[in-house]
């Protein structure tokens, strides 16, 4: 009978020396004083719109002054699944590391935390990174302080919508609006406004009569000036075909009449496609000067043919290709 009687014995005090342990992980210990930690937090940039799966990836910078130090062994363990009044959180520590640098007067701690979402329902729920607790070690002494870091809130959001959802009451006012990428049509928008100033560049180019463009100043774009603005009568009319005259010998050079246009065009090939409409002018000419009971066929009044004349020798000498048909009409 007396060796179970010393088997009990031994029991309760084992017992009692483990109740004596000071350091015990369910024990709620006193907080240390502010003055000797500081805690710098980056948490993730948005505290919504996560799902199953997920991860969120959280830094804690822990600086402690002597005289305390912190105890390693208290840091939080990978798998450990947080629990909220009783009930599984879903959030479980997936990873974590830790950087020391030590000084003079204190330590630095950069603490990696990574969790992961196993939660998932039918609505939009909230749900918290609940703040870790660490324990600290006074140095020569054998107390123990303990110090919780700040929490982060954030929200999960089912894999499919179920039912009705409030989407104003349910987004975070952290969360900036979803916008849609509008660089493609940016680009197509760019595209066609330079093909748009290119195509009006163009068409100033052929149309205009003034002479601030390269090629705009010749002999025709001028004589094209001067015809439009001679008055519509017998007088202007012969005034109109002397400037065309002196225009068509300031390009070639030399005088031109009917009898040398061949020589003009030879010299001149960029006029070849109004070599019929040269030829018109010099026997209109001839009509006007000399020989009033020939009529040349023009198809319009004499004084508006010039001009259309003077527009397709204009295009010529910008090297274009003149709209004949179009100066036909």
């Amino acid at each position: 009978m007396k060796a179970p009687k010393s088997l009990f014995t031994c029991l309760l005090l084992a017992v009692s020396l483990c109740a004596a342990l000071p350091a015990s992980a369910d024990v709620t210990l006193p907080n240390v004083d502010n003055k000797y930690v500081t805690v710098k937090e980056i948490n993730p940039t948005r505290d919504a719109g996560y799902v199953v799966g997920d991860k969120l990836e959280r830094t804690i910078i822990l600086t402690v002054k002597k005289p305390y130090e912190l105890v390693r062994e208290s840091l939080p363990i990978v798998g450990y699944e947080h629990r909220y009044r009783g009930q599984v959180s879903g959030v479980e520590l997936a990873g974590i590391s830790v950087e020391e640098e030590k000084f003079s007067d204190r330590s630095e701690h950069t603490i990696h935390l990574v969790y992961q979402v196993f939660k998932s329902g039918r609505v939009v729920r909230p749900a918290i990174l609940r703040g870790e607790i660490v324990k600290l070690r006074h140095n020569g002494k054998t107390e123990l302080r303990q110090l919780r870091f700040p929490s982060f809130n954030f929200r999960t959001s089912p894999l499919s919508i179920y039912g009705e959802v409030n989407l104003k009451s349910e987004m975070s006012p952290l969360i900036p609006p979803f916008t849609i990428s509008t660089v493609r049509e940016e680009q197509a928008l760019k595209i066609a406004a330079a093909v748009l100033a290119l195509s009006l560049l163009g068409l100033l180019y052929i149309l205009g009569a003034h002479t601030w463009l390269p090629r705009m100043g010749g002999a025709f774009a001028k004589a094209y000036r001067k015809v439009g603005k001679l008055p519509d009568n017998e007088e202007g009319l012969q005034q109109a075909i002397g400037v065309v005259h002196q225009a068509i010998q300031q390009v070639a050079g030399h005088s031109v009449f009917s009898n040398n246009v061949e020589q003009f065009i030879q010299e001149k090939p960029a006029y070849q496609p109004a070599r019929a409409e040269i030829e018109r002018f010099f026997n209109l000419s001839r009509q006007v000067f000399f020989d009033a009971k020939t009529t040349p066929e023009l198809g319009m009044p004499a004084k508006q043919w010039l001009r259309k004349f003077c527009r397709h020798m204009r295009d010529c000498e910008r090297g274009l290709t003149p709209d004949l048909q179009a100066g036909a009409k």
